[in-house]
Formats: C-alpha cells, sequence, structure tokens
C-alpha cells in the first residue's frame, strides 16, 4: 500500500512568497532524501496557489517528515502567510501518482482545511478554482549515494 498526502496552500500576499519560497525549497530537499519516500510532484497553481503531492511508505514516514527538519519548521508560518489550507491523505494499491485533476477531486471530497489567521473566501468551504495543470515538478527520491568500501593505506 501506498500512503499518499495533498496539500493546496494559497499565499494571501506576494511580500510573503520570498521565505515561502525559500522554505519550500528547503522542504523539496529535505522530502528527496526522507525514508520512506517514494515520489511526488509539485504544482505551482494560478494566483499564489501552490500544491504539493507526496508518496509515502505509510503514513507515519510522512508524519516523520513533516514533523522534523525545514518542513517542521516552515509549518507553523503558514497560519501567518496562507488565506487558504488544505490536505488530504489517502493509501492506494500502487506508487503511481494521480493527476492534478484526481488531487483535485479528492481535496474536494474528503479533504479538510487548515487553520489559516486571515481566511478567504474559497477557504472552507473549499470552493477555490480548479487547479491550472501546467508547470508541475516531480520530485523524485534522492538515491542513496553511499561511496564504495575503500581500505585505508598505510603511510
Amino acid at each position: 500500500m501506498t500512503f499518499v498526502s495533498i496539500t493546496r496552500l494559497r499565499i494571501r500576499s506576494a511580500r510573503f512568497l520570498p521565505a515561502f519560497l525559500i522554505d519550500t525549497w528547503l522542504s523539496m530537499r529535505q522530502v528527496k532524501r526522507a525514508a520512506g519516500y517514494r515520489g511526488g510532484a509539485l504544482l505551482a497553481d494560478r494566483d499564489r496557489a501552490y500544491w504539493t503531492m507526496t508518496a509515502w511508505d505509510d503514513a507515519a514516514a510522512m508524519r516523520a517528515y513533516m514533523t522534523s527538519g525545514p518542513h517542521r519548521r516552515a509549518m507553523p508560518k503558514l497560519m501567518r502567510w496562507c488565506d487558504q489550507a488544505s490536505i488530504a491523505h489517502w493509501t492506494q494499491a500502487d506508487d503511481t501518482l494521480p493527476d492534478w485533476h484526481e488531487a483535485d477531486r479528492r481535496m474536494r471530497a474528503a479533504g479538510r482545511v487548515s487553520k489559516v489567521h486571515h481566511a478567504a473566501a474559497g477557504h472552507d468551504p473549499m470552493t477555490f478554482d480548479a487547479p491550472r495543470i501546467a508547470g508541475s515538478v516531480t520530485l523524485r527520491p534522492q538515491q542513496n549515494r553511499s561511496l564504495p568500501n575503500q581500505t585505508a593505506r598505510p603511510e
């Protein structure tokens, strides 16, 4: 089984974008190395909305990533930066990531809104526009790059 997580965040002001994009880049680096991460994608939608899609061995692997490192440091900022935020999770039999239309459908059908300090129209209930799917970026897990064993040379 594969655990899939989808998030959608809309940044409420362009003034928060530089810090958000830095935290996103750091979180992208972190997720590629995370134990149990199978793959994912990012989507920069219109009107400062951003989607993430990640696949995991299980929910525990996703939670371990979510509650550590750069991702953990970024999460509290999102309540202030975002005016719309939502998340959806499910398990499926295979590793194939859904397309963004299916992610949107599942978000609306089974997702939940996240707490934000400055909610905008479309936050709750989730009545935002369907995602514009051009410009998706695939995030592949980073392969373990261990070096072959080297024998020490006597000096």
